[in-house]
């Protein structure tokens, strides 16, 4: 049986150097080398999606792949793909790295100048590890399959527009369906999550931060677990702290809520740094709220620009959804589309504070009267956006809501 080997190379002659020898190697079959982080990650995720069977046995990750590091790219790989053997090339073997890389979750560390003998022992070796933990599961490999939870950020073209409402219901929604579900707060200076849900916890996402090594024993213990079923991983009570929270603590927290939740939806707030920054760019949706007026809207160009022009995410990448929506507003759906170039949720947000007010004021969002057309619309966003389980339209309740899954999640 060939063994296919997956190359992740950012510099185009060091691409060809490897492939040339994986090509040589006995019963290898490489594939097409990916250019960076982002391209391998949604390469295996497809892969996945059809079985785990079509994943390949090993993947080869150059120490200078990028965008994300290439330690941190391991990481998630062996989160999300646990039956795919890792092989770090390096110029670096030293014994720091050897283990930082086993910490990661690589299965063999090459080092550059790429030798025949050493390549060809590492990736064999990783290669009939990856079939033993197959062969092992056997029927069972199906639980492999899956790429993990889809990860939803939720950004405000500019403070007010209702993002952390948005965030907080969609959540509240696909837990209500049945979802496995985690809302992080990473608006880390001015985070309302808990002002919305009441909730006094000490633990917050900068207790993450400093940590090397995330185990599912050291996040629960930051994970406060609401009276809804949501698991909420909330922002620091002291703003300050959440410079703590860098680009790279972000991905690594959520990639392990990736692993551990169906859902996790992500408010961003309004202000870009860099853990929302990493987290827009990891996420499988990401929504940008404005309102249908002049401010907001230009507000939301100027951050689908920014976005752009960073390489965080393509407009097109980005989905808008209007808050405060009427019909009477001469800023309609259609015109925002096209004045941001991204896509438009179907389901705008209707106008009608007075049916939030009571709710918000006592922080009790997730108490929000089923009768409420704010509620309806936005657990009919979820629905849109392939969150809930629907079989017909959601009618949210007080408690849970039982819906038919609609599309099965990523």
């Amino acid at each position: 049986m060939p063994i296919r080997i997956l190359p992740a190379v950012g510099d185009p002659d060091a691409a060809r150097s490897l492939v040339s020898l994986l090509s040589q190697l006995p019963d290898a079959e490489p594939l097409a080398p990916v250019v960076d982080s982002t391209q391998l990650v949604d390469l295996l995720a497809r892969f996945a999606a059809e079985s785990v069977d079509e994943l390949p046995e090993v993947v080869v990750v150059h120490e200078r792949v990028g965008p994300v590091p290439a330690l941190e790219l391991i990481r998630e790989v062996a989160l999300r793909f646990p039956a795919v053997g890792v092989v770090l090339v390096t110029t670096d073997t030293s014994p720091g790295l050897f283990a930082a890389a086993m910490d990661s979750g690589a299965r063999g560390l090459v080092g550059l100048p790429l030798s025949y003998e050493e390549l060809a022992g590492r990736v064999q070796a990783v290669a009939q590890w990856s079939t033993g933990v197959r062969r092992h599961l056997g029927h069972g490999a199906d639980v492999l399959a899956g790429v993990g939870g889809t990860v939803v950020t939720v950004s405000g073209a500019k403070g007010g527009t209702g993002a952390t409402l948005v965030a907080v219901q969609i959540a509240l929604a696909a837990q209500a369906s049945g979802h496995s579900t985690a809302l992080v707060d990473l608006d880390l200076q001015t985070g309302d999550v808990a002002s919305y849900l009441d909730v006094q916890f000490r633990r917050s996402v900068a207790d993450l931060a400093a940590v090397g090594d995330i185990s599912p024993r050291v996040m629960a213990e930051a994970v406060f677990r609401h009276d809804s079923g949501l698991a909420l991983l909330l922002a620091p009570a002291e703003g300050e702290r959440g410079e703590e929270v860098t680009d790279r603590a972000a991905r690594q927290i959520l990639s392990v809520l990736r692993s551990r939740y169906e859902v996790v939806v992500v408010d961003c707030g309004a202000q870009l740094g860099g853990a929302g920054a990493a987290a827009v760019e990891t996420a499988d949706l990401a929504l940008l709220v404005t309102t249908p007026d002049v401010v907001a809207v230009r507000a939301a160009k100027r951050t689908v620009r920014m976005w752009d022009r960073l390489q965080i995410r393509k407009a097109e990448e980005t989905t808008v959804v209007v808050n405060r929506y009427t019909r009477a507003t001469e800023i309609q759906p259609t015109l925002i589309q096209r004045i941001t170039g991204t896509a438009v949720a179907g389901t705008p947000v209707p106008a009608n504070f007075k049916e939030l007010q009571g709710a918000v004021d006592a922080g009790r969002l997730h108490e929000l009267d089923s009768r409420s057309t704010v509620k309806q619309a936005l657990w009919a966003l979820a629905g849109e956006l392939g969150l809930v389980r629907t079989g017909e339209r959601p009618v949210p309740r007080r408690t849970s809501v039982g819906f038919r899954r609609r599309k099965e999640l990523p």
